[in-house]
């Protein structure tokens, strides 16, 4: 049975589905919430109250910190927004021309990185008075980046992947197709800067590495997961939310049948799986020191209008074996 007091229901949850849920980095009391009631919410998990909240003109589909006391965020009024929880203002920096569906902030370059469903990506300092810094092309629409260290990892429709070393920005230093057949949903970078998992709507995740050497390529693999068994028959969920603990590199994936695993992906082994949560989980975040895993159980529309629990966000805190790989729990190095 599930420790009740080892996880809390945030107060004050988004009043629609729940786009992102991301802790901050340099400050595990803080968590950002992105909307489709338009808002993007700071949280402060440890007294469990809404320190601030911004409005978008349409859904927010994510956002991201810059420090503890600046983040940005966009989603389907084109518009990027820098919001400042000091003097809980935010002002536009520039805008793309379809939604943006992904932001991430690099501290090496003290810069944003934008992706939207107009197939561009583009580069912002927001300390120049032109913040546009860079905009590329892409081949198709962008569903999810994340970043380590100076590479940026862009999944795309059409199951394109491409990678950028954010210090030479013209070209991708790779582009590749994922194994997965279907519609990527989400993608994560591994903490040892080694690779990336990436999900689909069709119940599986896969594990690539960025060295192409015969030996790391081995390494690489796709598993199925997020799947029931109802009446003698296979019902398959897509795979909504990935994200890797800080410490151990393993992962977390969330799925639309509203379960949370935590997966091994060098031993290919499931560590553990949490009771089922009210409804789908939409997006995952571990604290940054990988005490605690932010959860968003919220409907997203995959099954078109139906009734579905209230949108809520669960921080989780995590025991000592939740995450940790078998070999390290059982007194291995």
């Amino acid at each position: 049975m599930q420790d009740p007091s080892a996880q809390i229901e945030i107060a004050d949850p988004p009043r629609d589905g729940i786009s992102s849920v991301n802790f901050c980095p340099f400050d595990a009391r803080l968590l950002l919430a992105t909307s489709w009631d338009t808002t993007v919410s700071l949280y402060d998990v440890e007294l469990n109250q809404k320190r601030a909240q911004f409005d978008h003109k349409s859904a927010v589909l994510d956002a991201c910190f810059a420090s503890s006391n600046v983040a940005y965020s966009g989603g389907l009024d084109k518009q990027i927004k820098m919001l400042n929880f000091e003097t809980k203002t935010d002002s536009v920096i520039g805008s793309h021309d379809e939604a943006i569906k992904s932001l991430c902030w690099s501290s090496e370059t003290n810069s944003l990185y934008s992706g939207s469903w107009d197939k561009t990506l583009r580069v912002w300092d927001s300390r120049s008075s032109d913040a546009l810094q860079l905009k590329l092309e892409l081949p198709q629409k962008v569903f999810s980046m994340d970043m380590n260290n100076n590479l940026l990892v862009v999944a795309m429709a059409n199951r394109q992947i491409h990678v950028y070393d954010i210090r030479n920005m013209e070209s991708p230093w790779q582009t590749r197709e994922t194994a997965l057949r279907y519609m990527l949903k989400s993608v994560r970078c591994m903490p040892n800067g080694e690779g990336y998992a990436c999900s689909s709507i069709e119940g599986r995740v896969a594990l690539e590495f960025f060295d192409m050497s015969p030996e790391a390529q081995a390494k690489k693999y796709a598993f199925k997961s997020h799947r029931q068994t109802i009446n003698e028959t296979e019902v398959v969920y897509p795979v909504n939310a990935l994200a890797f603990h800080p410490i151990y590199g393993t992962f977390a994936s969330g799925g639309s049948d509203c379960v949370v695993s935590i997966w091994d992906g060098v031993n290919r082994k499931r560590i553990k799986q949490f009771p089922r949560y009210p409804d789908e989980i939409s997006s995952l975040s571990f604290s940054p020191d990988g005490r605690m895993l932010a959860i968003a159980s919220s409907y997203t529309f995959d099954e078109g209008e139906r009734d579905h629990s209230p949108d809520a966000i669960f921080i989780k805190t995590l025991s000592e074996t939740d995450c940790k790989p078998r070999h390290l729990t059982n007194g291995g190095s």
